[in-house]
């Protein structure tokens, strides 16, 4: 690894990385070889009150994010004196409006909210969407905080009249912490409101929201530091209370670093509970068409791609709705219920005998970034039993990784290895399918805590413990290596066609079915 002259001395031997995901605060105690000493996560639930809304409680996140700091130190029994520091990963588009004293005046509106929906009509028709899109890099959807506030300036007078600043849930952390208001760069650029040229926030963008920059964080580069715990979080988290906390990135782009997917025609595919692809450039791009993002890392290192968000959650969604039976004769058997419906959908041959399933439980964002669209499955006969359903689910998301794939090798070059990571990479039933579906090499490196190895490694860069990040090559070197079956891949390129025309066909009524739910479940979603 190379490292310049240290202040902090060898006694520093230690990286806390902390990822606020979407289900969970995950937490890695990671020392200066890449080595993962432990690991601790705290779960949280998504509140879906409403088909359009998708929220949480900021301040159980933020609780878990303390207490997960404190419970992987213990873990892994290093001494809180020898944490270099503690990097941040976060997943992005979060809001949450607070007032002066940091407390929250909604829950945290997360990347799979749709209440927006609208507004993203209204912006592209009539507001320069487009045009912001290839400023800010962030499609328009309504995942995206600008369409958000569009909707609470519409929606919620009084509680804009109270809102002292719009923050992301990193954010508020910060804040909670260290009493100041700060955005890194690359969440910043998944606002919809940061221009990727200027590294500020952009005026037009501004307007459309009708906001101004005082009611949004400072904007800091990746690599910024706060210190100055409180004792009774120093106390909590067993660490000195001068600890640097860098304030790190979000998790997609740290995703790519931690993977070592950072060179033209590697591309990273991360399935977690939502999911994305994505590919390293050295300036901002964005795609004439609208249908990828372009986020920041450092000033010469920016990822584009595109996110979809029905990622692993479909998975757990067939456990929970779909197959609780199989889930807990999986558990009577001593096996984990996913592992038992993997190898249910095992029995079944690949392309599940022509059923295909469109993963669109939450709306989809890229390449097409339609909040209205719908699940189905397509193709279901008297034939079909349920393991071919589970395995259907499984294909169609990567059927979703696949269009993805598409529309950033238009713009990126084509592919020439993909590197996995997220929860699904610990399953070769799913990185087999992956090969097959995309007829590309995936590769696993040693460890899937990509997002936390590359807060790591952002965190030495931040203390100037390492001069680049080309020491990264060493953490991830090695891994299997999953190739394509080309009589599988054939089906699949056969089946991932029919599974296009049927969306494409189904603009209107998506809009039809998602204005009935609106409408009429559980009474609609009030304003």
């Amino acid at each position: 690894m190379t490292t310049s002259s240290s202040p902090t001395g060898a006694s520093k031997r230690y990286v806390i990385a902390a990822d606020l995901g979407t289900t969970s605060a995950k937490t890695l105690v990671i020392d200066r070889d890449g080595r993962v000493l432990a690991s601790h996560s705290i779960e949280y639930p998504l509140h879906t009150p409403s088909p359009d809304r998708a929220e949480q409680d900021p301040l159980e996140i933020f609780a878990a994010a303390v207490r997960g700091i404190g419970e992987v130190l213990r873990k892994s029994g290093a001494a809180g004196s020898e944490v270099l520091c503690v990097s941040f990963s976060s997943a992005m588009h979060s809001l949450i409006a607070v007032d002066r004293d940091v407390t929250p005046l909604t829950p945290c509106i997360t990347w799979a909210d749709n209440r927006a929906v609208a507004y993203a009509d209204i912006l592209k028709r009539e507001l320069g969407g487009h045009r912001i899109y290839r400023n800010t890099g962030t499609p328009i959807h309504p995942m995206s905080p600008l369409l958000k506030l569009m909707w609470f300036q519409q929606h919620e007078p009084e509680l804009v009249s109270r809102t002292y600043k719009y923050v992301g849930i990193k954010e508020f952390v910060f804040a909670k912490l260290f009493g100041r208001f700060v955005i890194d760069h690359s969440l910043a650029s998944a606002t919809g409101l940061f221009n990727l040229r200027a590294l500020d926030w952009d005026e037009e963008a501004l307007r459309v929201a009708n906001i101004s920059r005082e009611q949004l964080s400072t904007p800091v580069s990746t690599t910024h530091i706060e210190q100055g715990l409180a004792p009774a979080y120093a106390a909590e988290t067993g660490l000195p209370a001068d600890t640097p906390f860098v304030v790190g990135a979000s998790d997609g782009v740290l995703a790519n670093l931690g993977g070592g997917a950072f060179e033209p025609g590697v591309y990273s595919v991360t399935i977690g509970t939502s999911g994305a692809v994505r590919g390293t450039v050295r300036e901002p791009l964005t795609d004439p068409e609208g249908r990828l993002f372009c986020y920041a890392l450092k000033e010469d290192f920016w990822v584009i791609g595109g996110a979809i968000n029905n990622g692993g959650i479909m998975f757990r969604w067939v456990r929970d709705q779909l197959a609780t039976q199989e889930a807990e004769e999986g558990r009577r058997r001593g096996m984990d219920p996913y592992d038992y419906l993997t190898e249910l959908a095992s029995q079944v041959a690949p392309g599940s005998d022509g059923l295909i399933f469109h993963p669109l439980l939450a709306g989809e964002r890229a390449p097409y970034w339609n909040a209205n669209a719908r699940g189905m499955f397509f193709g279901l006969s008297l034939f079909h039993e349920k393991k071919h359903m589970i395995r259907a689910v499984l294909e169609g998301v990567m059927y979703r990784i696949h269009s993805v794939m598409q529309a950033l090798e238009d713009v990126g070059g084509p592919t020439k290895e993909i590197r996995a990571s997220g929860g699904f990479a610990r399953s070769p039933f799913w990185l087999n399918m992956m090969a097959d579906v995309l007829g590309s090499t995936v590769t696993v490196p040693p460890s899937i805590e990509s997002s936390g190895l590359g807060a790591a490694q952002l965190g030495l860069l931040a203390m100037g413990e390492i001069r680049d990040f080309t020491s990264i090559r060493q953490w991830v070197h090695g891994g299997e290596r999953y190739e394509p079956n080309p009589a599988n891949t054939a089906v699949y390129r056969e089946l991932t066609e029919i599974y296009m025309q049927v969306y494409k066909q189904l603009k209107e009524p998506f809009d039809a079915i998602a204005a009935y739910q609106k409408k009429h479940v559980n009474g609609g979603s009030g304003k």
